[in-house]
């Protein structure tokens, strides 16, 4: 079978990105407290391929200026100090000056498997707003993995608008292939308790952030300053688009949630 050559996302895509995120059409509030919104959209099948979920999530930021977010969501050393979901991520080399292609794998809720990526990443900062979008490729190096299942990006990615010199809103969107049937207590469980939780530590996370950045390498920001990126580089056609249909899909959808941590998620829907 012949490989899908990879586009790097130009003016259109982003635009498309920015489109979908602002769209009211076809969603379903899922939660909404305290300035954090969380939608779905019901599971599409995707040809022979596994269900993609998709979700958008907001938060209103009143006290952290719109490219401080943006630097939080694209240092990847600050990342390990507040996504404790993440399991392992890195860079593996860039394209262009805009767009790379990196790793990331994260844990999910017992007795769920792990999942990961290898995703192309793009970003645009413009006057308006910040958007940083990826997709699944294959990469040479990095095949799947026996110990974690190999999840399908089709689109994901961040949109921050400025609403003042130190607020801004925050959009997250994902159109996400797990390559398995999950049960529905963690597609509840996702909307209802692991998005908000993850919203409100990113938003704890910038406003601890330039106080931590004046200390590990203050001036040193390559998404903004390319010239400072020790990354090697990588031709597109290199790489490949990784559909879902090459994957193997598993069924955890009988699965049941552990005590543990169903205990976990009474705790933290008291809290509010």
């Amino acid at each position: 079978m012949a490989l899908e050559p990879v586009q790097v996302p130009d003016d259109a895509v982003f635009s498309s990105f920015r489109r979908q995120c602002e769209s009211e059409e076809g969603w379903i509030n899922k939660y909404s407290k305290s300035g954090v919104g969380v939608w779905i959209q019901q599971p599409s099948q995707d040809g022979n391929s596994g269900a993609v979920h998709k979700c958008k999530c907001t938060i209103t930021i009143k006290d952290v200026a719109a490219d401080t977010v943006y630097d939080v969501l694209h240092d990847g050393e600050y990342r390990t100090r507040w996504d404790h979901s993440a399991i392992e991520t890195f860079d593996i080399a860039r394209l262009t000056v805009n767009t790379d292609v990196g790793y990331y794998s994260w844990k999910c809720p017992n007795p769920l498997k792990n999942r990961d990526v290898v995703t192309l990443r793009s970003w645009l900062a413009t006057s308006d707003d910040y958007v940083i979008i990826n997709y699944s490729v294959k990469h040479p190096n990095y095949p799947p993995r026996k110990d974690r299942v190999r999840a399908v990006s089709h689109l994901a990615g961040y949109l921050v608008k400025p609403t003042g010199p130190c607020s801004c809103t925050l959009t997250y969107l994902a159109q996400v292939d797990p390559k398995g049937s999950l049960p529905k207590w963690f597609v509840n469980k996702a909307s209802r308790l692991l998005a908000p939780k993850v919203l409100k530590k990113l938003y704890k996370a910038c406003v601890k952030y330039p106080e931590w950045k004046n200390h590990h390498k203050p001036s040193f920001r390559p998404w903004l300053y390319p010239e400072q990126s020790t990354l090697p580089t990588i031709s597109s056609s290199e790489l490949a688009m990784q559909r879902g249909d090459s994957l193997e899909n598993i069924d955890e959808s009988r699965l049941s949630e552990v005590k543990e941590d169903q205990q976990d998620l009474s705790d933290e829907e008291s809290k509010g």
